[in-house]
């Protein structure tokens, strides 16, 4: 019950591993708030975390979106009296419309933008009050190695916003350290999820995909839950602007 006492947002939190997450966060003793877009999937998180004894309520939130962003917080801070930990994967990526920088349409850009990075600093920006109030907690913002290296040719939008994401976590863990808000990265390598359905679908990017990963194989959503738990947890009270890899040796090569 390493998060006993604790309350935890995760965005995206009812679908792959937002959800892996959700379910984790649970079974360790926090009390989760499931934002999500699907409501379908939110309510079934939140349904299953409740079957297993554990506390959790659904707030239905676009993470690019203020007031949602906002009254997400605002969800949590009522049910369950404060904020100790915010989970940020909530993030798209456009398969068929994300492409090369002259190929990409205006549409495409903003809105990988729009909730890829504009949703982390939003969540982020509502969150830091709350944790503040409590005197710290847990920031966790969801990278990808496509931010770090040119591994993801035609993805120009996605990789380029997960880049940025470095850069806000870094500023954020500096400027929120002496306040004892901790802010790191997890970067979970290629993984099957709800979200690359689509892109796995192909059996020559899959099967490239894993001749590249050192482990021999694409992640799964559970892959992510030691270290997510580790980063919010206080076991990793000295980490703040770091970046940890779940990806199965990919950035390794």
């Amino acid at each position: 019950m390493r998060l006993q006492n604790k309350v935890a947002i995760v965005t995206g939190g009812g679908a792959g591993m937002g959800l892996a997450v959700s379910l984790a966060y649970a079974r360790e003793g926090a009390a989760v708030v499931v934002a999500e877009i699907n409501r379908a999937n939110g309510e079934a998180a939140v349904q299953a975390i409740r079957d297993a004894g554990g506390q959790a309520i659904f707030a239905q939130t676009d993470v690019a979106d203020s007031a949602q962003a906002a009254a997400m917080v605002d969800a949590a801070v009522e049910a369950f009296g404060g904020l100790d930990i915010l989970y940020a994967n909530a993030a798209v990526q456009l398969v068929g419309k994300d492409a090369r920088a002259h190929e990409l349409s205006e549409e495409a850009w903003d809105r990988t933008y729009n909730i890829n990075i504009r949703g982390v600093w939003l969540c982020a920006k509502y969150a830091i009050p709350a944790l503040l109030k409590r005197g710290g907690g847990s920031i966790v913002n969801v990278a990808s190695p496509t931010g770090l290296l040119g591994c993801a040719p035609g993805f120009t939008a996605y990789s380029s916003a997960k880049g940025a994401v470095y850069g806000l976590t870094r500023v954020m863990a500096a400027d929120y350290a002496r306040d004892k808000i901790r802010v790191n990265a997890l970067i979970p390598g290629a993984t099957e999820t709800p979200l690359t359905r689509e892109l796995f679908a192909d059996d020559a990017t899959r099967n490239s995909l894993i001749a590249a990963t050192p482990l021999g194989r694409l992640g799964r959503a559970d892959d992510v839950v030691g270290l997510a738990v580790f980063l919010a947890s206080d076991e990793s009270a000295y980490c703040t602007g770091g970046f940890f890899p779940v990806d199965g040796g990919l950035t390794a090569i």
